[in-house]
């Protein structure tokens, strides 16, 4: 037994923990602070540097720079609370951070995450105060305090720790403190400016100590003073406060300041002796960390406050005690209905004066939201049950489509807005006009289908014992989505109803283009020959707008385009004769933009000319092999034998299995089936 605890003592870090739990004299601080002044950072520069110390990447988006923070991923935690799809609303909140780092304001405002349910408004606040705490534990977040070593009556030493965590430099008297962190000449990051007076309980001792020594501080410090390092923690409530409104019966502001100890009145005589309170509110155990208020916007006015006096003068009011010095992070979230209701209340101008409002919309971007379900249900999460290839995509699609508005532009639908959104490029749609589609829509996000439904829908699907069957296609998910419409509530009225579940007959005209062309390409071969063809189509294109000629590669003679190869590429996609030269002149106009920007052109990014290039290849091969085949009952060897290699290649390079890879064909196959009894 005792060698299977040495075995597993070897796996804690002994080395860690005495560094966590370092303690010295306040002589021995001021060394540590003047060769890193960093120790000394206000709770905002902690953050925005824990924030920065993750690393950052950035892109260009519709023309805009955006800024990637890596912290956001939950890289700590094997992005178990990674945020997707959000990089701007987030770039916008570091920007706050970094506002109030530098003391230009947001330091003294509330910081509100404003929107919809399920918008990660929650994940954002876990993963901040998750950050906090680790940051703590590194060398780059060290931070410390101090206890008082204080002899009691009877002889024996007490240890007292500061209630509020508070920096070791507030022990300078403040009428005096600037000079002497001049004289200790502190070059850090930031300017060391620890400001505000200790509070009532540790000024109690001070004053008495001081009394006691004639006024000599140094005396103070030197004998009753220990240093020590500070580690947040959530669970121990230190650094990390959440506050949640409960009953108004059952629930007072002390919560939030502290109340009074009774049973230490009897001790100490008096209500207002500040060793008789507890300063264990959530501002108090948040202290130079960071505050969570969970739905903010229901705190009763008795809370409103002492929240007032938190954001502006970074003070909060004990019972019986004077106005105390805080220094934290002061965080909350609220939903839409919550928010309207604030705007129309009159009595909560003062709040809303002091907030800083951070929209955290829905992912309107379809690879994005896609990332969210395969956290939880791609193949590494699943076990037992096949994900079918779109499965999730579908799913996905439909939730973007009911948080998109309309395009005001004619002849451009929702579903084309998508695609535009995520990437995909459109004939005669620049980022220019993705800009605008942005600009007139500034609420898009905001309302619509939240990813926790497709969430719940989705694990419907997988549980659901149906046949013994081993997968779940986007026909299982689609129909349970439409099933839940009936129930779901937060749908206010019939029209939404309706116009969700129309949504969902254009998502599954989509899914059956989508498998259409995946079959094409299994039958078409590899992508190889789409590269082939594309790079033959293009050298055509390019001779073609530039009157040029193109180099025959097998008799190496110089000839004119390949007008015949061309057209046959363009009529696919219904490029007419009369509109063949805008059309090229598109192509080359786009490639020429991708080269300016650094960039490679790659067919795949342009929808149209891939969607062409496919149906060539597949034109040209497809006599190889009749899918409507499928749908009969007598099927040949030979046609069997190239039926499985189709669906091979579905299950190799597709990511299908057996079964789903089989449904897949016989619903492409009675698709071609209806196609040719309508011809």
């Amino acid at each position: 037994m005792a060698a299977l605890i040495d075995s597993l003592e070897k796996l804690y870090d002994i080395q860690e923990f005495q560094e966590l739990n370092w303690s010295g004299s306040f002589d021995d601080y001021l060394q540590l602070v003047k060769s890193n002044p960093d120790v000394c950072r206000t709770a905002y520069q902690r953050m925005y540097d824990m924030v920065l110390a993750a690393g950052e990447r950035q892109y260009v988006d519709n023309k805009k720079t955006i800024i990637h923070y890596n912290f956001f991923d939950d890289p700590a935690d094997g992005g178990k609370d990674g945020i997707f799809g959000l990089d701007l609303p987030l770039m916008k909140l570091v920007q706050v951070f970094k506002a109030a780092a530098w003391r230009y304001g947001p330091e003294k405002r509330v910081i509100l995450l404003h929107g919809p349910v399920g918008s990660s408004k929650s994940t954002i606040a876990r993963l901040l105060k998750k950050g906090l705490e680790r940051f703590s534990r590194t060398p780059a977040g060290a931070l410390y305090t101090f206890d008082w070593i204080i002899e009691n009556e009877q002889g024996q030493t007490e240890v007292l720790p500061s209630p509020m965590n508070e920096d070791p430099l507030k022990l300078i008297p403040l009428a005096w403190r600037k000079r002497a962190v001049d004289e200790l000449n502190l070059k850090g990051r930031y300017p060391v400016d620890v400001r505000g007076e200790l509070n009532p309980h540790c000024r109690y001792w001070f004053d008495f100590l001081m009394k006691k020594y004639d006024g000599h501080w140094a005396t103070v410090v030197k004998k009753h003073i220990r240093v020590r390092r500070l580690v947040f923690s959530e669970q121990d409530r230190i650094g990390v406060g959440t506050f949640q409104p409960k009953d108004e019966k059952n629930q007072d502001s002390t919560e939030l300041t502290g109340d009074i100890n009774y049973r230490k009145i009897a001790i100490y005589g008096s209500d207002s002796d500040p060793r008789a309170f507890n300063f264990d509110g959530e501002f108090c155990v948040a202290n130079r960390g960071i505050v969570e208020f969970v739905e903010i916007l229901k705190l009763d006015v008795a809370f409103l406050y002492d929240l007032l006096g938190a954001t502006q003068e970074h003070r909060i009011k004990p019972k019986k005690f004077a106005q105390t010095d805080i220094d934290e992070v002061i965080l909350g979230h609220t939903n839409e209905a919550e928010y309207k209701k604030l705007l129309g209340n009159e009595f909560m101008e003062a709040l809303r004066d002091r907030t800083i409002k951070i929209d955290i919309p829905y992912i309107t971007k379809l690879s994005e939201e896609v990332r969210i379900y395969e956290k939880d249900f791609g193949r590494q999460r699943v076990q037992g049950i096949h994900v079918a290839p779109h499965t999730l995509e579908v799913a996905a699609m439909w939730a973007i489509l009911t948080r998109l508005e309309d395009p005001k532009k004619h002849k451009l639908s929702r579903l084309q807005k998508l695609k535009l959104y995520d990437g995909k490029t459109l004939a005669g749609y620049t980022q220019d006009n993705i800009k605008e589609l942005r600009k007139e829509a500034p609420r898009e996000g905001m309302a619509g289908i939240s990813p926790r439904y497709i969430q719940d829908k989705i694990s419907n699907a997988l549980v659901a014992e149906k046949g013994g069957a081993t997968h779940i296609n986007p026909f299982i998910v689609m129909n349970e989505l439409e099933g839940g419409l009936r129930g779901h509530s937060l749908i206010t009225n019939e029209d939404e109803r309706d116009e969700y579940r129309n949504l969902l007959s254009v998502v599954r005209d989509e899914y059956a283009d989508i498998v259409k062309n995946e079959v094409q390409r299994a039958i078409s071969a590899d992508e190889d020959a789409v590269s082939r063809l594309c790079a033959n189509y293009i050298d055509n294109v390019k001779a073609y707008t530039q009157r040029e000629k193109v180099k025959n590669p097998y008799t190496g003679r110089d000839e004119a385009p390949d007008e015949r190869l061309m057209r046959s590429v363009e009529e696919k996609i219904e490029i007419h004769e009369n509109r063949k030269d805008d059309f090229r002149r598109e192509i080359m106009n786009y490639i020429g933009a991708l080269a300016i920007d650094g960039k490679t052109f790659d067919f795949r990014t342009n929808e149209r000319l891939h969607k062409a290039l496919e149906l060539k290849l597949f034109e040209d091969q497809k006599d190889t092999i009749k899918l409507t085949s499928l749908v009969s009952s007598v099927v040949d060897r030979e046609t069997q034998e190239k039926i499985d290699v189709v669906k091979n290649r579905l299950i190799k390079n597709y990511g299908y299995n057996e079964e789903s890879a089989t449904d897949v064909l016989n619903f492409v196959a009675s698709i071609f089936a209806r196609g040719d009894a309508k011809g």
